[in-house]
Order: C-alpha cells, then sequence, then structure tokens
C-alpha cells in the first residue's frame, strides 16, 4: 500500500471512483450491502466497483502475473483494462504463492510495489515524508481514501507511539483481501510484512499492522516500528480452516508461514 504517485497510466478520470452516498447520507467506499457496512464473518461483503477501482485491480493483477504460476503472462495480456475483477486479482496472489517459501512471496510483492512507482521514489518519499508525527498522521489520512479498493472500509484512529497520541493509526473494519483469500498465509505474506518493509526499510516510515483473524478487521499504525517476524503472534497463526480451501486444520500454524 505504497502512498506516492504511481507511474503515469492511463486512468479512467477519478469522477467514476466508487464512492458512493448512503440513503443515511453518509459516504460509503464501495460497498454494496443494505447497511453500508461490512458483511458479518461468514458472509462475504458485497462490493460495487467502478472503472477507477479495476483499472487499479488491473495494474496490480498484471504486475503480479509475471510472478504466478501456472499459466503464465500470456494470460494476462489477452485481458483488458476492465477484465479483472477482485477475485482474479486474488486468484493471481494464489499462484504467486505457489512453490514459493515465506521470503520468496514477499520478495515478489516489494519488486512489484517497486515496479509502481518512478524512478528514486523512496528517496523522494524519505525527503517529503521523514518519520515524524505529521507525516505518519498525513498517510494514515491518505491511506483511508486510495486503498478502499485493496483492503475495504477504513477509518483514521488514535494511537500510541513512544507515548505519544496521534491520529496515525487506521482502522480496517473487515480487510476485503483476507475476506476473499480466507488464508492467512497470503494475509501476512503478501500484504502485512512487505507492506510493512516497504514503507519501514524502503520509505523511513516505521509501520505496524496487526491484523485480527478472528473478525478480519486490521489496525495500521503508521510511525510505529514493526516487530520482528518472530515476534510477531501473526507468525503463529493457524489456518482459517472455515474460509481456506487449503487449510491444515491439523498444523498449530498455518503452512504458508514456514520458512
Amino acid at each position: 500500500m505504497v502512498v506516492l504517485s504511481f507511474q503515469a497510466i492511463n486512468f479512467p478520470s477519478v469522477r467514476h471512483c466508487c464512492f458512493q452516498r448512503h440513503r443515511h447520507g453518509r459516504v460509503r467506499c464501495g460497498i454494496a450491502e443494505a447497511s453500508g457496512e461490512p458483511a458479518p464473518m461468514g458472509q462475504k461483503t458485497k462490493y460495487n466497483d467502478a472503472l477507477f477501482e479495476k483499472a487499479f485491480m488491473t495494474l496490480f493483477a498484471r504486475k503480479m502475473e509475471k510472478f504466478a504460476r501456472g499459466t503464465g503472462e500470456e494470460e494476462g495480456r489477452k485481458k483488458g483494462w476492465f477484465d479483472y475483477d477482485y477475485e482474479s486479482f486474488v486468484e493471481v496472489s494464489k499462484r504467486v504463492m505457489v512453490g514459493r517459501s515465506r521470503l520468496q512471496q514477499q520478495q515478489v510483492v516489494r519488486e512489484v510495489l517497486l515496479s509502481m512507482l518512478p524512478p528514486g521514489a523512496p528517496a523522494q518519499f524519505r525527503k517529503l515524508f521523514p518519520p515524524t508525527k505529521w507525516a505518519a498522521e498525513f498517510n494514515a489520512a491518505l491511506t483511508v481514501p486510495f486503498f478502499h479498493w485493496l483492503v475495504g472500509p477504513s477509518e483514521v484512529v488514535e494511537v500510541e507511539v513512544n507515548g505519544v497520541k496521534q491520529k496515525s493509526g487506521v482502522l480496517i473494519k473487515k480487510c476485503r483481501y483476507l475476506e476473499n483469500s480466507g488464508c492467512v498465509g497470503m494475509c501476512v505474506n503478501m500484504c502485512k510484512i512487505p507492506t510493512q518493509d516497504f514503507f519501514t526499510n524502503e520509505f523511513g516510515l516505521p509501520l505496524t499492522m496487526t491484523p485480527n483473524f478472528e473478525d478480519m478487521s486490521c489496525e495500521m499504525v503508521y510511525g510505529q516500528v514493526p516487530p520482528k517476524f518472530e515476534d510477531d503472534p501473526a507468525s503463529m497463526q493457524p489456518c482459517l480452516s472455515d474460509f481456506c480451501s487449503i487449510a491444515k486444520p491439523s498444523s498449530s500454524v498455518c503452512p504458508k508461514l514456514q520458512a
């Protein structure tokens, strides 16, 4: 989840972005549920993606398709800009996992993120956003509108970082990526860890992501240094056997989290 400018791409007009006004007057981010909120656990949330969202899904999917096992790049080339939907984006992610270790999966995501940025972007980011309270709060504010297509609706929350209260937290109500994949390994290896590492090591702005596998919510805290993998509770998370098609209920830890 990178907030710097992407490489020049002919996206549809931003006015097509699927921000919708709910019947109660509140703006919802693409949620098609009557309540305007993510569906309860056990039910998949319905979204109404517009052209802008599908363009981002296609961009990410095409970049990841180069690393996907099974079908190769030709299938990706056959698809147009709006032929990908969220399910096909997640499917490409699953194929990237095949035959790769935990660290190799994370490296793929890093390469994909770097490929979407202009040359010198990390260094430029470090100059624009040094690790200050303001930078952390600014990036939290940007995360909510720009990444609803990827993770679903979220909101900025106040957190405490090194004893200082600041609005640099983002609470993802029910992560769309985890909800659609149902896979602990995909959540940790292809979202949480590489995103944390990218901001912390490439951009110089610490970020910690704490997924809640009981309700599929997630808290992001900009400005907070992430723990080492072996000290992170997520590293010991078992499979979500009720949601993951390749889950191993007999294992105490999701096999995809093992090296």
